[in-house]
């Protein structure tokens, strides 16, 4: 990346001082309250990569290819549609490279309106999505998209076979990249095929989730750079976000420098008329290379010679006369592991709409059973529930601490019932997993009162004037979403259903003496329908239960009116009290 900064930058400059300064004047100019090093390059002292971000396999893009051209120095001017200058006329628009192709603009905007809905704590910049669309695809190629947002031809990042990026093999049988060994990053925004698996978005409503559709690339790159809940507002939570997506310290500063270039002004440009980048992060100067070493290299002469098994070197030194074949790579803690086994995690089991109290921890083991730090393990919600970890995300990646223990964020349950597990696996590794079931059950109440004392009577034949309502709590809290039922029983020691007494009516007008399927409000409250009587007198019971035990017997009256009492009291009648 750092030649990358000088051969850009150097270009029409006379001299290397000249390039330097531009350098920081970049720095300057264009990403203010981050640090810069010595060089005037942006340093993001606060944002170290976190070990989600620095492990290869566990970034959005594999840490793969990227463009490494830089904004201009000059900010761009706002658009005509952004501000009037002073004069009143609208203000000219911007360098060529503040342009942004129509539909991938919409893209972008669109995914940001849908994470300030979906996910309003993030405060996800559309310019952000921008700076990130540059520097992957140099904004989908220019805009080179069909109307509905597809790119024209597939965007791919080079196979990660372990040669220069990170070694991931094929995750998907080629069915977003073509390749059925290696996976390679695909789409505008360059998702890696086992990132897209789980991040992928439906962000043009068709139905599918196309990492080559800009909508559904824009919306997967939103929610992905919006988990873990963190706060782009917040600079050290933009740092990690962006280094999530690839974990290098020099696309942090590039993504950094785009976001301001991109902050201070852009124009919307027909699709297909956007500039291309012309470098990219895995350029090779192969040919007419410089020698930065400081000494010269002496070229052999043709003829004759002995062999030497002792070549000089450029220093003079000789090595030594049977060289080691060169040893491969050392493996990595990843390498190492075996399996995976629980590391003591209680019984997952959480009410709907709570969070769970347990939390899953596995660890990382080698075959003798030595635990192992460092490895990156995913933990992945399957199965057909509506729970979550916090954030509202079903996958998870964790780094195993020194221990070799990794422990997934909380869960949180849905409103869906039942079992479903949460997978552990190794990332970068097909070793054996652990799966963990959690269960959700219905939520409950312990207490139920009504909210009122007034007696409940009725004559024969007529209606209950005050329609019952009660309340339900659980653990001296309100108790929302309870299921409840209703039932006109025959007596306190006979729970059967009544066939005579007060009733209920359905939507036809029939009688009714059992309801179900009801449910308190969101504060813990339920106002029963209106009570009916038939002619039969007497004294009936009401028993209403909740989901968790809570009952309640409530008290029914039907009694003919007092016939013995005078409409109005007579002359000598003395007032009541």
């Amino acid at each position: 990346m750092a030649a990358q900064f000088g051969r850009r930058l150097a270009k029409g400059a006379a001299t290397t001082a000249v390039a330097a300064v531009a350098v920081a004047a970049l720095s300057a100019s264009q990403a203010p309250g981050v640090p810069v090093d010595d060089h005037g390059r942006q340093t993001a002292a606060d944002a170290q990569p976190t070990p989600e971000a620095t492990a290869d396999s566990g970034t959005a893009t594999g840490n793969s290819r990227y463009y490494t051209d830089l904004p201009p120095l000059d900010s761009p001017n706002p658009s005509p549609s952004a501000s009037p200058s002073a004069g009143g006329t609208p203000v000219a628009q911007g360098e060529a490279e503040a342009g942004i192709p129509a539909t991938v603009l919409d893209a972008y905007k669109k995914a940001e309106q849908a994470l300030k809905e979906a996910k309003p704590g993030c405060n996800l910049p559309w310019q952000l999505l921008a700076a990130i669309g540059k520097v992957e695809s140099g904004q989908a190629r220019g805009g080179e998209v069909t109307a509905d947002g597809t790119t024209i031809t597939p965007i791919l990042g080079p196979q990660l076979d372990g040669n220069g990026f990170a070694l991931i093999k094929d995750t998907d049988g080629g069915r977003y990249d073509g390749n059925s060994q290696y996976d390679q990053a695909v789409g505008p925004m360059q998702f890696i095929p086992s990132t897209w698996a789980w991040a992928g978005r439906d962000g043009n409503g068709d139905g599918v989730k196309d990492p080559n559709n800009v909508y559904d690339a824009a919306l997967a790159a939103a929610h992905y750079l919006c988990r873990n809940d963190w706060d782009l507002s917040q600079q050290s939570n933009l740092n990690s976000a962006i280094l999530s997506y690839n974990g290098s310290q020099d696309y942090l500063n590039l993504v950094l420098s785009w976001l301001e270039y991109y902050r201070k002004g852009t124009h919307e440009i027909p699709d297909g008329t956007g500039t291309l980048p012309s470098h990219s992060s895995d350029d090779k100067n192969t040919s007419g290379s410089k020698n930065t070493s400081g000494s010269k290299t002496t070229p052999s002469k043709p003829g004759k010679s002995t062999p030497s098994t002792t070549p000089s070197t450029p220093g003079g030194s000789t090595s030594p006369s049977n060289p080691s074949t060169p040893s491969g790579p050392s493996p990595t803690p990843t390498d190492t592991v075996d399996r995976l086994a629980d590391a003591g995690t209680a019984k997952l089991t959480a009410m709907a709409g709570d969070a769970f109290t347990q939390k899953i921890s596995t660890k990382a083991v080698t075959k003798a059973g030595k635990a192992v730090a460092k490895v990156r393990v995913r933990f992945t919600i399957v199965g057909t529930t509506d729970s979550a970890f916090t954030g509202g995300e079903k996958v998870a990646t964790v780094v195993t601490n020194n221990s070799g223990v990794a422990v997934a964020p909380a869960l949180q349950a849905g409103e869906k019932t039942g079992d479903f597990t949460v997978r552990a696996t190794v990332v970068g590794r097909a070793v054996t997993g652990v799966d963990y079931k959690a269960s959700v059950t219905e939520r409950v109440a312990d207490t139920l009162v009504r909210t009122s004392d007034t007696a409940l009577t009725c004559t024969p034949g007529g209606q209950f004037a005050d329609q019952v309502e009660v309340k339900a709590t659980y653990k001296g809290a309100v108790a929302d979403k309870v299921g409840v039922t209703a039932t006109l029983i025959k007596s306190v020691l006979d729970p059967t259903e009544d066939d005579k007494g007060p009733y209920f009516k359905d939507a036809d007008g029939k009688t009714v003496r059992t309801l179900t399927g009801l449910q308190t409000d969101a504060n813990g409250l339920l106002k029963l329908p209106q009570l009916y009587s038939d002619d039969t007198t007497g004294t009936f019971i009401l028993r209403i239960t909740t989901a968790g035990g809570a009952t309640l017997n409530v008290q029914l009256n039907v009694a003919a009116a007092d016939s013995s009492a005078s409409p109005s009291p007579s002359p000598s009648a003395s007032p009541s009290a």
